[in-house]
Parts: C-alpha cells; structure tokens; sequence
C-alpha cells in the first residue's frame, strides 16, 4: 500500500480529521515545490520506518512531506501535472464557477460550462484510480472518448432551459427566477456527478485493485470500482450543487435588503459568496468519504472472498 493512502487509512478515520487534513493538502503554496522536491519527498516517505499502527499525527516533518506527497499518483507513482493536482483545483475552478454561473445567453453558458466540465473532468480523470486495466483496448483512450461525450453532453443540459426559455419566448419573472436561480445549481452537481460517473466507468467495469492491512493485493474488484465512483460522484455533487445553490440564495436575501446598491458593489458581493461557498465547500466534499476506502470482505466477490481471511479490505478511492 502507498505510504500516503496508509497516512490517510490511520489518520483520517473521521469526517474532522480528513478536514483537517485536507484543509493542509490544498494550500496552492504546495504547487511551488519542484518536480525534484516532490521525487525526494518520496523517498523520504518510502523510506521512513513508521508503520500504520504508530502514531504519526504529531510529526510535522513526515505530515508535509504527505502533503508534497499529494502530488504524486498513489497508483502509478507518477508526478501528477501542476494544474491537476488538489491543491490547484480551488484557484483554477473558481473563476470558471463564476463565469458558468451567470445564466444570461444560451451559447455562453454552452461554452463556459464546456469550459468547466473539461477541466473537472480531466481532474477526475487524473486523479482517479490508477490500477483498473484492459486488455482489450487502450483504457485511456476509452477514458478520454467517453469524457468528451459527457464534457458535451454536460454543457448542452446546462444551457438547454436557456434555449428553451429564449425560443419559445417564455421570460416571465417566474420563468427567469426558475431557469437562472433555481435550475442551475442541481443541474449542474448532477452532471458534475454525471462526468465523473462517465470518465471512470472502466473502474467499475474492469475492477480496481483491494488490499489487505499490510498493503498486499488481494484482488481487482468491480464491486470496489462502483463504490469508489459512487462515492467520487456523490462528492463532487454536493461540491458543485451547494456552490451554486447557496450564493444564489444569499444573493437573493442582499438584493431585497439592499444591502449593495449598485451593480458594481453586487458583483463584488456576488464573487466573494461563491469564493467562500466554494472554498468552504473543496475541503468539506473531499472529506465526506475516506481517502483510502474501506469495504467489507462480505460485499466483494466470492474469489476475493476466498483468497483472504481479512474482514475489512481498502482501495485507493481518486478525487
């Protein structure tokens, strides 16, 4: 097993502590270190002698090299791109949240949500686990085909209720209050779900790699694949939805009150709500499931059932 996902499987047994942790992870001053920075970190970890059982929480040396250590697939061991890695997913997705939020023309929502689910997706797509394998075709290029398919399938949801608001004329003060206050925040954590589900079926297809305790694999499970996208998906809808929901919600309340007075002073109020929304939410979402996922001996398939003794069983679950 991977030194960080056995940091995560030992400390981050509740929601609070994976909050904590996550809260460190995603600090954007980790995307400074060096490619040489990170392949030292490593080996630091490689070779430190600690194992799950002793406790780790309170070394801060070993805690950021962990950190640093983020930036490096669990699965393939390899340097994951600056733009993919965690702690860049808050600064680059932000300002694409804002843009696809404004609800004002059907072919620029088209295009911004295009935009955001690309991003998303291939975030997911790189960040997701490492280990499912087919033989049959190149999995990365089923992979990267599937994800354009939900990239524009995505976006056309998303401006859909616009075009069909524009053509048929219907831009009564409900209608509006429907299709640009109320529609987008659930469109929008569905499909991010929806994307998710799409660029990593092959995980619940083919299966992914199960570990005992020690780290040995026991197996490749398709019942681990379908939880780990399960709980990935269900994630990144709760992240996307409540983003969009919430600063909807408290624009609403600070238009009546008049809190802000011109347009300037509303789209101020507008983008520091959906970066303290968004912000809050990041390390919230990623927290609500663990890192390193658990699941029952009982759940998986009979040959796996048989090839061990252990009662509970892990896997790398991806972001």
């Amino acid at each position: 097993m991977d030194a960080n996902l056995r940091f995560w499987r030992t400390e981050g047994q509740s929601f609070f502590q994976r909050f904590l942790l996550w809260a460190d992870v995603l600090d954007p001053l980790l995307l400074l270190k060096s490619s040489d920075e990170i392949r030292r970190t490593r080996l630091l970890i490689q070779n430190n002698g600690k194992t799950p059982s002793e406790p780790i929480q309170n070394d801060q040396v070993f805690w950021r090299a962990v950190c640093r250590k983020q930036s490096v697939h669990p699965d393939t061991d390899k340097i994951i791109p600056v733009l993919f890695r965690a702690p860049a997913f808050l600064p680059i997705s932000l300002p694409l949240v804002i843009v696809s939020s404004a609800q004002h023309q059907a072919k620029h929502t088209f295009f911004f949500q295009f935009v955001f689910h690309t991003y998303t997706t291939a975030f997911t797509l790189i960040n997701g686990n490492g280990t499912a394998k087919s033989e049959e075709y190149s999995l990365e290029q089923k992979q990267i085909f599937y994800g354009l398919g939900a990239i524009s399938y995505a976006a056309c949801i998303g401006a859909l209720p616009l075009v069909f608001m524009n053509r048929y004329t219907l831009k009564s003060p409900v209608m509006e209050l429907v299709v640009k206050k109320l529609l987008p925040a659930p469109v929008l954590g569905l499909m991010s779900a929806f994307t998710v589900a799409v660029v990593r079926s092959p995980e619940f297809e083919n299966g992914i790699e199960v570990m005992d305790r020690n780290g040995k694999v026991v197996g490749v499970s398709q019942k681990a694949g379908e939880k780990a996208v399960k709980e990935t998906a269900l994630s990144r809808a709760a992240l996307f939805g409540t983003t969009f929901f919430l600063p909807a919600v408290l624009m609403h309340f600070v238009e009546r009150a008049k809190f802000a007075k011109t347009p300037r002073a509303l789209a101020s109020v507008r983008m520091f709500m959906f970066t303290s929304v968004l912000a809050g939410m990041l390390p919230v979402s990623l927290s609500m499931f663990p890192q390193c996922g658990e699941i029952k001996r009982a759940d998986l398939e009979p040959e796996i059932q048989s090839a061990t003794e252990e009662m509970e069983l892990f896997y790398n679950r991806g972001i």
